[in-house]
């Protein structure tokens, strides 16, 4: 692809900016090929001296001053009343006016939903937006959906959570088919609540382009049994968190095993060549960082707030594999079968005077 790219940067969003910003989109940019400019919205005097610093960043960035920042603290309803004209709502709205393919943000996660919902509108056909986050697996990873963004969802909602996840997975993680599970208690058809057995009804009732497996249990999303997992926000944050902080307890039983004596801490240097090395490169969250609004008529891109350069980099870099889809355009076509699929269940369902009617 030669046409270029542009992604469209809140320089003030996270933790540790905006340094991490400048410093991760210059990891970013080593030695890539393709063709990338870079939309830096922020505090100009802070952000010139930091891009200076990086030629190569600065030959291909612009900065574009903004006077205020979302606050990590502020509600998601107070950051679409006060944070008009602000580093994230700007990033945001360089999307919807055509001037980047994605915006990419360490900020406030709610505020940025909030915003890019204000800005980009809900694509047709989908009811609420959904975080999808790539989960490592044996081999690669797989994508789980929603972590965050519905504590509660319909059925309806589900089915569209595993037909955006679907295409969000094939964009990013180059699998032509991925197979796609819903999250249960159990793989039985009886599990489960009502809100899961409806969803798993529709799926199978649309008639969908997806190579749906059914049900899947907890432990299937380490193991990999399916490409994709679906199931509501408030279940899959507690499965990430869940994961994230059992990958530090075992992380903090390798240090204490491998300093536990001399011969310990002589087995750990000789484990530094090689093993431990990428042991700890697949433990690392920063490089799966970055989880992507789905379900938007444009896409953002959060990054964790804290962050460093490297897991910023990989935002970037899931940023651009998504750009480079044609992930919007691919959701589209099971969209359609599950309005369709919804309109002639609901007739189906309805008291006989009402389907005449109808």
């Amino acid at each position: 692809m030669n046409s270029e790219l542009v992604l469209s940067l809140d320089a003030m969003g996270g933790d540790h900016a905006p340094g991490i910003v400048v410093d991760g989109a210059a990891v970013f940019l080593k030695g890539r090929r393709r063709k990338v400019r870079l939309l830096f919205h922020g505090d100009e005097s802070q952000l010139r001296p930091l891009i200076d610093a990086h030629p190569a960043v600065a030959a291909v960035s612009e900065i574009r001053h903004s006077d205020s920042q979302v606050d990590m603290s502020a509600k998601p309803s107070e950051a679409v009343r006060r944070s008009r004209g602000s580093s994230m709502w700007n990033a945001v709205q360089s999307v919807r006016d055509g001037e980047a393919q994605v915006a990419v943000s360490a900020g406030n996660t709610g505020a940025l939903m909030a915003i890019s919902k204000v800005c980009l509108r809900m694509k047709a056909g989908v009811h609420r937006p959904a975080i999808a986050a790539s989960w490592p697996v044996p081999k690669g990873f797989s994508t789980v959906l929603d972590v965050g963004a519905n504590v509660e969802c319909t059925p309806a909602q589900l089915v569209e959570f595993a037909i955006m996840g679907e295409a969000f997975h094939r964009a990013v993680h180059r699998e032509a088919r991925p197979s796609v599970g819903l999250l249960n208690v159990g793989q039985e058809e009886l599990k489960g609540n009502d809100v899961v057995r409806d969803a798993d009804a529709l799926i199978r009732a649309a008639g969908l382009d997806m190579n749906y497996r059914g049900y899947v249990e907890g432990d299937d999303i380490s193991l990999g049994t399916t490409d994709v997992v679906v199931t509501d926000g408030f279940t899959g944050n507690v499965a990430l968190k869940t994961a994230e902080g059992t990958a530090r307890l075992v992380a903090g039983w390798m240090r204490e095993a491998l300093t536990s004596s001399i011969i310990a801490k002589i087995a750990a240097s000789l484990l530094q060549l090689g093993a431990l090395d990428q042991l700890r490169a697949r433990m690392d969250p920063n490089n799966v960082n970055g989880g992507v609004f789905l379900g938007l008529n444009g896409v953002v891109v959060k990054s964790h707030g804290g962050t460093n350069a490297a897991g910023f980099a990989t935002a970037l870099r899931i940023a651009l594999e998504m750009a480079d889809s044609a992930f919007l355009n691919e959701i589209e076509k099971n969209l359609g079968l599950l309005e369709a699929a919804e309109a002639r269940l609901a007739t189906e369902q309805a008291p006989e005077g009402q389907q005449e009617s109808a």
